[in-house]
């Protein structure tokens, strides 16, 4: 076994303390990482204080992973030492549902996450990526080129391909208006895509002060969704709403928005929303779906994609030793747009 340092919560009460534990050597297809950078994601949060009710400890969490490869199996042929490489949210999966076949792994309804899941194999916990390195099948591991910015690619691994994979199945691109709904670590990342997909982008949001950050991040227009005669004059133009809003709210108005045949996609609540008003779908032949984290060939063809464009998250540096105070932070929604850990910082003093 080999020795890892990391950060951990013990219940959903307690901070995030120094955690020592021990991840498997690599097997014929494992690929071992040490990790540069974790991204911390919103749903951290909601994990390690177990707002979800699902939460197990020790919780070492972290799914937006970038590291340097220091180690591969017999069998791996997609790695070589000193690569970089990236683990997003799932480390496995059963290979044989329809899912699976589909390369959509994380349909799978036997997915393992990458920290907060029982390993069936040997039944002990998955910790994530707040921690010095980290142990992969290949097949659950992308290659990223290390032309692009790596402290803010780790985002990708989550809050890109979360809104990466609806834009692409739902075939945004030139001459459709596209609304991102809420500006934050997934919104900014929906107006980065859909601005280089070719669409038309409009963020709409609450905050007159986010849609000008919006401009900046290639938004171009802002819809404020509290201005009613906006939403009025805005109703029935919008092919595609990428709904980035992360707790339940009302999504009625936003359907009033979109065109004959029109779609909202769902990425950013679990909880319930508020009731649904049928007319607004029948009216228009409009689709309310939802979508998830893409399956790893789609989530290598979004690497590529961001590399091909220059597309990276706008960040902001922690060291591990702060994310108790980052957390705090989150709940106020103070960062533009996503922490990222500098996993350095785990070999440094407090």
């Amino acid at each position: 076994m080999i020795p890892v340092r990391g950060f951990a919560a013990h219940s959903a009460t307690t901070p995030l303390v120094p955690f020592r534990f021990e991840r498997r050597r690599p097997g014929p297809h494992d690929v071992q990482i040490e990790i540069l950078y974790c991204g911390v994601c919103h749903s951290d949060l909601h994990q390690a204080r177990n707002d979800w009710s699902n939460s197990l400890y020790p919780m070492v969490p972290g799914h937006e992973i970038v590291g340097r490869v220091v180690a591969v199996g017999a069998h791996v042929t997609k790695f070589r030492i000193g690569d970089v490489a990236g683990v997003g949210c799932m480390v496995d999966s059963c290979r044989r549902c329809e899912a699976c076949e589909a390369d959509l792994e994380q349909y799978c309804p036997d997915c393992l996450l990458t920290y907060n899941a029982r390993d069936p194999r040997n039944g002990e916990l998955t910790f994530g990526g707040y921690s010095e390195q980290i142990v992969v099948e290949e097949r659950f591991v992308v290659k990223i080129p290390d032309t692009m910015e790596l402290k803010a690619v780790a985002p990708l691994l989550c809050a890109g391909i979360t809104t990466y994979s609806p834009l692409r199945h739902w075939k945004v691109g030139p001459g459709q208006k596209v609304g991102v709904i809420g500006l934050g670590g997934l919104g900014h990342m929906g107006v980065k895509f859909a601005r280089a997909m070719g669409a038309r982008v409009v963020m709409v949001t609450t905050s007159p002060e986010k849609g000008k950050d919006a401009l900046r991040l290639g938004a171009d227009e802002v819809l404020v969704s509290t201005d009613v005669a906006a939403m009025a004059a805005a109703r029935g133009s919008f092919h595609f709403l990428l709904n980035t809003i992360p707790v339940g709210h009302d999504v009625n108005p936003y359907l009033g928005l979109l065109r004959l045949d029109g779609v909202m996609v769902l990425v950013g609540v679990l909880t319930p929303v508020e009731p649904l008003a049928g007319i607004n779908l029948i009216h228009g032949r409009r689709s309310l779906a939802g979508s998830g984290i893409g399956g790893m060939a789609e989530t290598q063809e979004m690497i590529d994609f961001c590399a091909e464009h220059g597309i990276v998250s706008d960040v902001e540096m922690i060291r591990i030793q702060d994310i108790n105070a980052a957390y705090e932070r989150l709940l106020r929604n103070d960062v533009r747009y996503r922490f990222v850990i500098d996993m350095a910082s785990l070999r440094q003093p407090a």
